[in-house]
């Protein structure tokens, strides 16, 4: 689990919600009419946006992403294919059958060349997996980026209609303090929305699909080596490749200038 989403999230609540009980209490800050013109809003303009199916996959994968982490890092992935080249290498690919892996997508390319599938089947299946799995990531990414944009301006109408009210009913005063509030919570709750929820959310996909981009492209090179029958200093080799400079060193080993 990506603890920092959730500790990011707790915390900008916990600073919002002292904020608004040091001056008072949190009734005042709640109001339906702001609520609505600023969900409603938003989430209908994201919808006039994006289709139907691209909503449908981009949200509950974004909400998924976004506090899950890849089971394996970069360098355990290039550990992980380089052992289990060696293991090729010995047995053949029969051996394959029994090696187990918590990364879901390494368990289908090791699948591949178990059964014993050509290259370009292979190579054709996992890039297509793989490039569908970041088109519907990178759904996510900017649909909650959508509705981050769409917030604060939905909170700027809310203030507008609030206004408006506000003044055509100038003439009794019990009306105005509802109406400013809501004027002003409008513009509250598209700001959290916006700067709280969806913005922090969309950076997180783009850079988790970023890695999921190298991950994946690394384990496909790394299954078709295998498959090619190639060496497990050839495959650590080649892969090592895709990590920084510094991570490209086993733990203690020392880093050349």
């Amino acid at each position: 689990m990506d603890i920092m989403t959730g500790a990011g999230l707790v915390a900008g609540v916990i600073v919002i919600a002292t904020m608004m009980l040091l001056g008072g209490d949190l009734e005042m800050f709640v109001s339906e009419h702001a609520a609505i013109i600023i969900f409603g809003g938003s989430f209908s303009a994201t919808m006039i946006r994006f289709p139907l199916n691209a909503i449908l996959h981009g949200v509950p994968l974004g909400i998924k992403y976004v506090f899950t982490m890849s089971r394996l890092s970069a360098r355990e992935l290039v550990d992980e294919l380089a052992r289990i080249a060696e293991i090729a290498r010995k047995q053949g690919p029969v051996g394959l059958e029994k090696v187990e892996t918590d990364e879901p997508f390494l368990a289908k390319g090791i699948r591949y060349v178990a059964d014993g599938y050509d290259l370009e089947f292979i190579r054709d299946n996992l890039e297509r997996d793989r490039d569908n799995f970041l088109m519907h990531l990178d759904e996510g990414s900017k649909i909650y980026r959508a509705v981050g944009d769409c917030a604060p301006a939905f909170g700027m109408v809310g203030t507008l209609i609030g206004m408006v009210q506000m003044f055509a009913n100038m003439t009794d005063p019990s009306k105005l303090g509802p109406f400013m509030a809501t004027a002003l919570l409008a513009t509250l709750y598209g700001a959290l929305v916006a700067n709280l929820i969806c913005l922090p959310i969309a950076d997180k996909l783009h850079g988790k699909l970023l890695d999921e981009e190298t991950n994946r492209t690394l384990i496909i090179d790394g299954i078709l080596m295998i498959r090619d029958s190639k060496s497990p200093a050839l495959v650590r080799e080649m892969l090592l490749a895709y990590l920084p400079e510094k991570h490209r060193h086993a733990e203690g080993e020392p880093v050349p200038a």
